[in-house]
């Protein structure tokens, strides 16, 4: 894995990727696959590596975010429920994602528009779920994490917001604690499967932890809600741009 070409320009960007991602919330698989896509690393090691990062920091993020007060219980177990199994079976499919990673690209695109305001501001006013709403998005997401090899925050957090079932903030959090469990069924169910993690993984694992920590601490303490808005924004361009043309 670290006889890539350019290895070292990788593990220059690998920790603002995962500095860019903790500070929303997120564990930052879809831009580790877009990273390493990009560095050539071999399909085999992208999917399980992205999902091993991705518990380490979004695990990080999810402490801080924690420790701050921002976490919604209910909010979470309605989604988790669902996807911890099905994330587990989506990591035991091999399939080309190609078409899944066009689809889930498009619907990114309204949720950039909707980050940016383009459909108007957001509201202050934060609705209840249904548990059958959070069981239906929950199992979905996972499923798509597992097959695709993404924590599924990417898609979660705009949808509370965009459904108005948390503030940013609380969005982040309980985006964060969704990855780190999808991460590691997915990559259970990886390894059930035959998968086999490299060696070079967990070197990745403590550079992305550098990006992590400071992106978890400035995320939950130092960044307001516009600002992360932003932020998010810009990572879901790069999320989108990597789906839709990986």
């Amino acid at each position: 894995m670290l006889q890539t070409e350019n290895i070292y320009i990788f593990l220059l960007i690998l920790p603002i990727v995962s500095f860019l991602y903790a500070s929303v919330g997120h564990g930052g698989a879809s831009g580790y696959l877009a990273l390493m896509a990009l560095f050539s690393f071999a399909p085999e090691t992208m999917k399980p590596t992205a999902l091993l990062l991705n518990i380490f920091v979004a695990g990080i993020s999810f402490y801080y975010y924690y420790k701050e007060g921002y976490f919604n219980r209910k909010l979470f177990l309605s989604f988790a429920i669902t996807s911890i199994p099905l994330a587990f079976l989506g990591g035991t499919i091999e399939i080309d994602a190609s078409i899944y990673k066009k689809i889930l690209a498009l619907l990114l695109v309204f949720a950039i528009l909707k980050m940016l305001n383009v459909f108007g501001k957001e509201s202050n006013t934060v609705k209840d779920i249904k548990l059958w709403q959070g069981l239906i998005v929950g199992g979905i997401i996972g499923f798509f994490s597992g097959l695709i090899g993404i924590g599924g925050g990417i898609i979660l957090t705009p949808i509370i917001l965009l459904l108005h079932w948390g503030k940013m903030k609380e969005a982040a959090a309980v985006s964060a604690l969704f990855i780190w469990v999808n991460s590691a069924s997915g990559l259970i169910g990886q390894l059930s499967s035959g998968v086999t993690l490299e060696k070079e993984s967990f070197l990745l694992v403590g550079i992305a932890i550098i990006g992590g920590l400071l992106g978890g601490y400035y995320g939950s303490k130092k960044i307001n809600n516009q600002k992360l808005r932003y932020i998010l924004a810009f990572v879901l361009v790069i999320a989108c741009a990597k789906l839709f043309f990986a």
